[in-house]
């Protein structure tokens, strides 16, 4: 039988930790108004909205244009670590959008950020290099975050960052150091990648590696990666149990075996009988990197002597369906073959 009395409780859809949302255009102006809030639970409740509102990229353009990122600027200095959490959150969501990235550039948004590198708050922080990771896949980012003066700082927080924040950090470099290297190279950022790649977390020697790679372009990344002795320990990372970080340490060796001391740093350290095997490795992006890697020994010509009777391995992979290590395999064949 139905009971007269009205339930005290919530019904089930209905989250009491989110702020109501008001209808329709004005919706996120409300929720604008409450992040001013002098009130603390106003602010935290407005913000557990806004998250989920933002992953709509309709929503992140609205709010951008009411003007959301200079609020959420300023609650980057709340005192309240669960304010900060949830406003880094959301730019971290907004970061996923082309126009949330653009407003960032517009708005002065990465500067801003940078405050909270020292955050106490992990989970704080953490969302920050996501961001900065998001954010700096488009070279725009990449180049803002390397305006700002940022590249210096991220590359001493690799040092004793929890261990996916450095993951993190080494990817936000890589996209990085392949728009401009030389502020990393200022920074002295490749002894500081030397050393992880003896780290025992594979992802840490992965990325470590990949980043190596893209410090690798330009001459002076080349000259630095072999004054700081970086050559041998990639060659032994040709062995690691890791298929990517073979493969992103043949991609280093690719770009460091370019100048003649680093062709020979490679052929001391043994790389041609690592490198051969990865041949052998059905992993397009391994095959590739190795294939070139050999190429730029075999410049040398130790390395072209050591590499003759191996010749028939790129002649096979000339017939490879992937269009890109076919044409690896033939140019290695004829650096190989040349006959002064």
């Amino acid at each position: 039988m139905a009971s007269p009395l009205i339930s005290q409780y919530l019904p089930p859809d209905i989250d009491p930790t989110k702020a109501s949302i008001a209808y329709g255009r004005r919706a996120l102006p409300k929720l604008n108004e409450e992040l001013q809030s002098p009130d603390l639970l106003t602010r935290q409740r407005a913000l557990m909205a806004l998250c989920d509102l933002v992953h709509d990229p309709e929503h992140a353009y609205q709010a951008i244009g009411i003007g959301f990122l200079d609020t959420l600027k300023c609650l980057l200095k709340d005192p309240d670590s669960t304010v900060r959490q949830k406003t880094i959150e959301v730019f971290n969501t907004m970061a996923n959008h082309s126009v949330g990235r653009e407003g960032f550039l517009k708005h002065g948004v990465i500067l801003a950020l940078s405050q909270i590198l020292d955050d106490p708050v992990l989970l704080c922080r953490r969302f920050l290099h996501q961001t900065f990771k998001n954010v700096a896949q488009v070279p725009t980012g990449a180049d803002a975050i390397i305006q700002k003066g940022l590249i210096p700082s991220l590359v001493n927080k690799v040092k004793d960052e929890d261990e996916e924040i450095q993951e993190l950090i080494l990817d936000t470099l890589y996209f990085c150091l392949r728009w401009d290297a030389s502020p990393a190279l200022q920074s002295k950022a490749v002894p500081i990648l030397r050393e992880k790649l003896s780290d025992p977390n594979e992802n840490i020697r992965s990325k470590a590696a990949h980043a190596l790679m893209a410090i690798c372009m330009p001459r002076e990344g080349k000259n630095q990666v072999w004054d700081y002795g970086v050559i041998p320990l990639l060659v032994l990372l040709l062995d690691d149990f890791s298929i990517d970080v073979k493969a992103n340490a043949a991609g280093a060796l690719m770009f460091a075996a370019v100048t003649t001391a680093g062709k020979y740093a490679a052929l001391d350290a043994g790389a041609i009988p690592a490198l051969l095997e990865l041949l052998e490795i059905n992993v397009v992006k391994m095959r590739l990197n190795a294939i070139k890697a050999l190429t730029m020994l075999a410049e040398a010509p130790e390395g072209r002597r050591d590499l003759l009777p191996e010749v028939y391995r790129f002649k096979a992979l000339i017939s490879d369906p992937i269009l890109a290590v076919s044409r690896a395999a033939e140019i290695a064949t004829k650096v190989i073959e040349w006959k002064p």
